[in-house]
Parts: C-alpha cells; sequence; structure tokens
C-alpha cells in the first residue's frame, strides 16, 4: 500500500493564522499539538512503510515539508517529494503521485489531505485496511457519518450495498440549511476528500474521463512539463469521481473535521467553564462566553462582556469576527490581494531551507530587527547585500562565520559587523538550535536585495 499526502493548498480560509507562505496544514493549533501536516503523516505510518509515503506539494512548501519530517525524527527521501510546479487542484496533483510511483504496477494508493483532524484514529485505519478488497475494482471515497445538519460540505448519496460500503449514487454540491437537514435524516454521508483505489483502475479511468491529463504525462519527460500541457485545473471529484461508475463510498464515523473556518473550532478544544476556547491560559474573560480567542507570543488579550466571538491576535494582524460569520474572512484575504499586501503570504515568521527567522521590530527605509533560528548542521547560503549593513548578536548556541572567505566561531554574547557588500553566510557549528538577533541597517531592507553566491548547502551558482 502506498500512500499519497496532499500537501499544496495555500490554506486562506484560517486567515491571519494560515499564510500562503505558511498554510493551514503547517500551523499548530496549540503548543502540545503537531502540526496538521505532522499528524497526517504519523496516521500514515500506521498504513505502511516510510518509504511508500509520497507528498504532493509546490516548491515554496518543500521546505515546511521536509523540514516537518525530520522534527518527527524520521528522514524522508528526496523522491518521496513530489513538486508540482504549479496549482492545478487535486486531479493533476493526484495523478502526478500515481504516475511516479505506481504507474506499472498494481498498487493500492491511499489519498490523504493534510490539513484534517481524525479524533478516533485507530478506527479509521482499520476501516482503510478493510476496505482493500473493495478498492481492487472500485474507486473509493470515504464518506463521514454526519453529526448534524452542515452547508460547508458536499453530501453523497449511496446506491446499493457493494462490500463494506455502497455504490454511489449521486455527489451533491453543498446544500443550503433546510435540504441538508433532509440529506442527514435520508442517510447521506459528507464528502471527506480521502480517497482510496488501485492505480491501474485509477489511470484507466483518467485515460477515460480527462484524457488531456493522461496524454500530458505520457508525452512528457517530466512532471514540470506534463503540468504545463494540462489545459485546467481540476478537482479529482469534478473530473473523476462524478463522472465514473466504478465509483464507491465507505462510511466513516471518526470524529472529522477538515477546519473549514474558525466555527469548525468548536467541539475540537478543551473549554472554560463559560465556553470559551482560550489558546493563552494567562487572557482574562470578565461576562465573557462562547468565544475562541488566539494570541501569539504570550500577548494578554483580556475582554469584558464579549459574547459569540473569534478573536485572532497575531504580531501584524489582528482580526475580530462573530461566530457563524468566519467564511467571510477570504473576502478579507481578496481584499488584500488587491491592494498587495503581503500580510497574505507572510507571517512575520518566515521558513527556510535552514530553519526560520521572525521580524520583531522594523522602520521602512531605516531598520529591520530579526530573530533568525539555524538548525543543527545546516547554514545560510554565501550572500552579500548592496544596500544594508548587518549587525549580528549571538544569543543562544555556537556560530561559524564567514566574512570576505575568513572564517571565526562565535559563542553566544558575542557579535560580528557585516559592511554593504560584503560576502558573509553563518552556520550552526553546535548541537543546539543557533539563534541571533539581526539587525540590518539602511535605505532598502527588502528580501531581494541578496546577491547568492552558493545555495544553502554551499554549491556555486551561476551569476
Amino acid at each position: 500500500m502506498k500512500v499519497i499526502i496532499l500537501a499544496g493548498g495555500s490554506g486562506t480560509r484560517l486567515w491571519p493564522l494560515s499564510r500562503d507562505r505558511f498554510p493551514k496544514q503547517f500551523i499548530r493549533l496549540s503548543e502540545k499539538r503537531r502540526s496538521l501536516f505532522q499528524e497526517t503523516y504519523c496516521r500514515s505510518l500506521l498504513l505502511t512503510e516510510i518509504n511508500n509515503i509520497y507528498i504532493a506539494t509546490n516548491e515554496k512548501y518543500m521546505y515546511l515539508v521536509k523540514n516537518s519530517i525530520e522534527e518527527l525524527g524520521y528522514k524522508i527521501n528526496k523522491d518521496n517529494i513530489i513538486i508540482e510546479p504549479e496549482g492545478k487542484n487535486t486531479l493533476p496533483a493526484i495523478y502526478a503521485g500515481v504516475y511516479q510511483t505506481a504507474k506499472n504496477t498494481d498498487e493500492i494508493i491511499v489519498v490523504f489531505p493534510s490539513d484534517h483532524i481524525i479524533q478516533k484514529e485507530q478506527q479509521f485505519i482499520s476501516v482503510i485496511q478493510e476496505s482493500t478488497d473493495l478498492a481492487n475494482d472500485s474507486l473509493i471515497t470515504f464518506g463521514i457519518v454526519p453529526n448534524t445538519p452542515n452547508t460547508g460540505y458536499g453530501y453523497i448519496e449511496p446506491g446499493t450495498i457493494k462490500l463494506n460500503g455502497f455504490k454511489v449514487k449521486k455527489f451533491i454540491e453543498k446544500p443550503d440549511y433546510d435540504t441538508a437537514v433532509k440529506y442527514v435524516n435520508l442517510g447521506f454521508f459528507w464528502n471527506s476528500g480521502v480517497f482510496m483505489f488501485n492505480s491501474k483502475l485509477f489511470i484507466h479511468e483518467v485515460m477515460i474521463y480527462e484524457n488531456n491529463i493522461y496524454l500530458a504525462f505520457e508525452n512528457s519527460k517530466n512532471i514540470g512539463e506534463a503540468f504545463g500541457k494540462i489545459k485546467k485545473s481540476i478537482s479529482i471529484d469534478y473530473g473523476i469521481m462524478e463522472k465514473s461508475d466504478k465509483v464507491a463510498v465507505v462510511p466513516l464515523n471518526v470524529e472529522w473535521n477538515d477546519l473549514g473556518t474558525f466555527d469548525a473550532f468548536d467541539g475540537l478544544f478543551v473549554k472554560d467553564e463559560n465556553n470559551n476556547i482560550i489558546e493563552n491560559k494567562d487572557n482574562i474573560m470578565i461576562n465573557s462566553s462562547n468565544n475562541y480567542i488566539y494570541s501569539e507570543d504570550n500577548k494578554l488579550i483580556s475582554t469584558i462582556g464579549l459574547n459569540n466571538y473569534i478573536v485572532i491576535d497575531n504580531r501584524d494582524v489582528l482580526m475580530i469576527c462573530k461566530k457563524k460569520q468566519s467564511q467571510e474572512v477570504k473576502n478579507i484575504v481578496e481584499i488584500l490581494k488587491s491592494r498587495n499586501d503581503n500580510r497574505v503570504k507572510y507571517h512575520n515568521k518566515d521558513y527556510r531551507p535552514w530553519g526560520h527567522y521572525e521580524i520583531i521590530a522594523e522602520e521602512k527605509y531605516a531598520y529591520k530587527v530579526k530573530k533568525i533560528t539555524i538548525n543543527v548542521e545546516k547554514k545560510i547560503s554565501y550572500q552579500s547585500h548592496a544596500f544594508r549593513c548587518e549587525h549580528w548578536i549571538i544569543t543562544r548556541g555556537i556560530a561559524k562565520i564567514t566574512v570576505d572567505g575568513i572564517e571565526s566561531i562565535l559563542n553566544a554574547g558575542e557579535s560580528v559587523f557585516i559592511n554593504q557588500n560584503q560576502k558573509h553566510r553563518v552556520g550552526n557549528f553546535g548541537e543546539i538550535p543557533l539563534e541571533i538577533i539581526e539587525v540590518q541597517i539602511g535605505n532598502y531592507l527588502e528580501e531581494d536585495d541578496i546577491v547568492r553566491f552558493d545555495d544553502d548547502y554551499g554549491r556555486k551558482l551561476k551569476l
């Protein structure tokens, strides 16, 4: 059995927690939790060995994927990360995974979204294992047994019984509330986005119903070339599942949640005596009930008389909305995109192949202060800056500094000054994460003021 994890989505529905450069699947909803992607990866290990798990993502998330897996204590082969050159929805992503991992074999493939929560994990795994026989001649979609009418999901109408599932009679778009009530009473299922199938059967159905995708891969040397030939973005639901006559649905009753909006957080977290979900236990809630309150960096939030609200306080964004209206977050995102506002793309914290940095303070055309964390055995590319100088202060760990080819070792409490146009790099020379406070001074402090002479692995670049 092979597993394909879909980890390429941008996840803007949970903005500002989720941003384009750090989407929903990589956020931690509590300090004690693994990220949603890490939870999915560990769940996959209950089904198969690490070499049989593949992640379909795009290039800007490749290092988030790799670092997330290493944080769990595993090493992943680079060939197990399938890079989508551009987002074209789930069908091309899944087909790329199947084509690369099981083109000429009879393999059972399971497809997981990377951003779902599943509470009854062992029961979930058991249902998948019990569905192997059905997957040999059916494209399986797993249907969630609804616990309430919900207008945020598509529904599946089951037909005749087939082994441990049902033939699918019909897929139905997201309904209004009254229709959702009727569907629940009729025994319909929510569409979970989890799939299972035989690789040869899947490729055959793509050849029949989305021949453009089939031919794009057959007539290309690599995934990048194939994606360039695919004419449209299309989901597996629209492209295959709603057209094929070989589709089955297997019921799942596992306390599933796709975290589509902040309203979906209800029921997932421990609440206080007034029905509030409070991430920071130092927050003070007076005469306040039924709220979700999130703050970064232990910032204190206090409320008086606040009821039925969602409050998300990042360092650079404060978002407040009434419950049952959090689906409107997408409208804020669209407005910010129209303004070319980088707060859609970036957190103050940004992740790189070597670790991450966090912007602590800045003033345009004057200065920027960052906290940089470099992981063990990692280093930043050899580079220079035309419009700024930098002052590095080591606050934790041991740094190996290179300036114009001269190397030195700095410990916590020591510092170095880098002038404009000096070639420089810093690497972690110790056994714990290296932390540096970087003060940039200049009249242009953007990320494109960099000339790189090699990459983050020391390989020389063509300039």
